[in-house]
């Protein structure tokens, strides 16, 4: 009886290790440059599907950047961070300008801890690393990294 308890106690702390080993974290850092560094981390346990992200308070003023309740009237970034499980299933971001959204605040970003230098910015109304239409697919930024994180970034 004593060996068998071993053997499943053995078999438990393997499946946790392995667990642990396996288990999927993005984190994804905030910052705003204007009027000086504001940085904000977010981690996710776990993928992080369809987020949003857009600058609605312009810093310390608390001026109202005038963005809707889901970013509307602002630039904004979209992104899904997942771990692939087959080729092309991975990490997906991008900046969106399609009506009800325009350009408000200068915004980039960029993946971290894998696919290091990929990313965009977005500086201008007419930037052409932002969708302008549903059809301007090619302005994702895809990751095949597990564990990728991201950086964005807005009154660059």
């Amino acid at each position: 009886m004593k060996i068998l308890s071993s053997i499943k106690l053995t078999i438990l702390i393997a499946a946790v290790l392995v667990t642990g080993a396996l288990a999927e974290t993005h984190t994804v850092v905030f910052s705003n440059l204007w009027p000086t560094l504001k940085r904000n981390t977010f981690t996710s346990n776990g993928p992080l599907i369809a987020a949003i992200a857009f600058q609605r308070l312009l810093a310390t003023y608390r001026i109202n950047a005038g963005c809707g309740a889901d970013g509307q009237g602002c630039t904004m970034v979209e992104t899904t961070l997942v771990n692939p499980t087959t080729p092309g299933s991975g990490s997906s971001t991008d900046i969106t300008l399609i009506p009800p959204h325009s350009f408000s605040v200068t915004t980039g970003f960029g993946y971290f801890n894998g696919c290091n230098g990929a990313g965009a910015d977005c500086i201008s109304t007419n930037c052409p690393t932002a969708f302008h239409n549903p059809n301007d697919t090619h302005v994702q930024v895809a990751c095949q990294s597990d564990n990728v994180n991201l950086a964005i970034t807005f009154c660059e």
